[in-house]
């Protein structure tokens, strides 16, 4: 089948939930949009809200409680959210590429091997039982590395190693304060076999949240080589589907995944930053327009909060003293705004329940700017404390 560029972009929609919301658990949410990006603790909660009807930021407190989510960086090697019986398999498809890029250069620099510090990675994990601090763990490498070049390996083991980051307060469960757990599930470390097998199932389940999709594409989400994604495509055969992109490209697909016509109305939405349906793509063009690529997504990395209008973002939002108000790059239409501001007074009554300032730390971004239209979209509702966490299991 020959895809046009918005059969893409409506296919996208679709299978993360922002063509309309549904009324899905969180965890069911977060497994049908694959991973959340969580690099900020607000985002997740922003990116459900975005996905679910009447969503309950408190139902999202007890998964992360309760470890039914977990918070760690089984996928693009940044942290995200994943349904507890994900981790471990996602986790094992992206090993050998954590592997490379974690325990390389700077290993060796700190004066130990690769096999040395994942050795040493492996040996955190009973050791992390129970939560530690980051101290706690620099520690225990420092008795058997010394403390200089414990300090020096630390980076790259505490971001090789299969840790999961401890909620411990905060608005969003999460703040700047870090521990560690190791997940009772542990992924294989070393093991190729394992992380191929577990490549072939991560593929399957990318499609069914951002197909269709080319190799290039799914080599991007998953941060791994396009030649183990090859291989795996090939692995699985005729459990895939394939279609022509608008550049007559190769895509892949599940054979029943359905494709919306194009023409299906897309509501705006004010999308978290990070948020996966702009980066997990090496074509990142379905959902980021060409001329707007280099102002939402700066040289850092830091991808702003977008304002999604049509399927594509449109320009920026940001919480001022104000309110919630919105920059467009390009122009937009009445009925265009009037979306965008009912869904920004939902989402500042979201904030004003957490966070009324989410994001401020990236404001330093917006001087830079190229020239747009700024409106304010919902007014500053006054900052009410959250509701006590529910009660739920010890960590695993």
């Amino acid at each position: 089948m020959q895809l046009t560029a918005d059969h893409l972009n409506r296919a996208t929609l679709d299978r993360q939930s922002l063509l309309q919301r549904r009324p899905n658990g969180v965890v069911d949410a977060v497994r049908a949009a694959v991973a959340v990006q969580a690099q900020s603790p607000a985002s997740p909660y922003i990116g459900l809200w975005n996905r679910i009807s009447g969503f309950d930021p408190a139902d999202l407190d007890h998964a992360f409680t309760a470890f039914d989510l977990v918070r760690g960086n089984p996928i693009r090697m940044t942290l995200h959210a994943v349904a507890a019986a994900d981790y471990r398999p996602f986790r094992e498809a992206t090993e050998p590429s954590l592997y490379a890029a974690k325990l390389g250069t700077r290993i060796t620099e700190a004066g130990i091997t690769a096999t040395e510090a994942a050795r040493h990675a492996a040996d955190l994990l009973p050791f992390t039982t129970e939560p530690r601090t980051a101290r706690d763990c620099e520690a225990l490498l420092a008795e058997r590395l010394g403390p200089d070049t414990a300090k020096a390996a630390w980076p790259g083991i505490r971001q090789y190693a299969p840790l999961l980051r401890v909620p411990l307060g905060g608005p969003w469960r999460f703040n700047e304060k870090v521990a560690y757990l190791a997940p009772p599930d542990r992924p294989a470390l070393g093991d190729r076999d394992a992380a191929d097998h577990a490549l072939a199932d991560l593929v399957l389940r990318y499609l069914a949240g951002f197909g269709p999709a080319s190799i290039p594409d799914v080599a991007q989400f998953a941060m791994v080589q396009r030649g183990r994604v090859k291989q795996a495509v090939a692995a699985l055969g005729e459990r895939l589907r394939q279609h022509q992109g608008p550049q007559g490209e190769t895509l892949y697909d599940l054979p029943d995944a359905a494709i919306p016509d194009p023409q299906t109305p897309a509501p705006p939405r004010l999308m978290a930053m990070w948020d996966n349906v702009f980066l997990a793509y090496h074509d990142r063009s379905r959902t980021i327009p060409a001329d707007l690529r280099a102002a939402v997504i700066r040289n850092n990395g830091d991808v702003l909060p977008m304002i999604l209008v049509d399927g594509r973002a449109a320009g920026v939002w940001r919480t001022t003293p104000a309110g919630i108000e919105a920059t467009a790059l390009r122009p937009l239409t009445d009925d265009d705004w009037t979306g965008l501001a009912a869904e920004a007074e939902a989402l500042a009554a979201l904030l004003a329940d957490r966070d009324p300032d989410a994001y401020s730390r990236y404001h330093h971004w917006w001087p830079r700017l190229p020239a747009g239209r700024t409106v304010l979209l919902a007014p500053r509702l006054r900052f009410r404390p959250p509701p006590r966490p529910r009660t739920g299991r010890s960590p695993p």
